[in-house]
């Protein structure tokens, strides 16, 4: 994996932190991984395991293949975009509307019992 995919993948991470309303200190805990660490991968410096994107994904309620196709550790020619991820290409909205949208996505998932972060989104 070039450097560029790290960036893109440390992006994405970001965005989806920022987006979940969570600080990195936050979210660090919640994926139980060190906070330097986290930064370093937000800033495209390190290069995250399957299973720390695994824990990442469950702490930010994103589907762990999102975030393992990003990193290229699947192949994502196969898979559309998840909920999260329309969400977040459609330009007519604005981050807040988008963040709404995702929440109340995320809720109601919650609420029929499903968890959020497989396959669903």
């Amino acid at each position: 994996m070039n450097e560029s995919k790290h960036s893109d993948l440390g992006e994405f991470i970001r965005q989806q932190r920022e987006r979940a309303n969570l600080s990195l200190r936050r979210l660090a805990e919640k994926a139980e991984i060190s906070n330097p660490y986290l930064s370093q991968i937000e800033r495209g410096i390190r290069k995250p395991s399957a299973e720390i994107l695994k824990n990442l994904s469950k702490a930010l309620e994103i589907s762990a293949n999102s975030l393992y196709s990003k990193a290229g550790l699947i192949d994502d020619e196969t898979a559309g975009p998840t909920v999260t991820e329309a969400i977040d290409a459609d330009k007519r909205l604005n981050p807040d509307q988008k963040r709404v949208l995702v929440d109340m996505y995320r809720t109601l998932i919650r609420s029929n019992g499903s968890v959020p972060g497989e396959q669903q989104e």
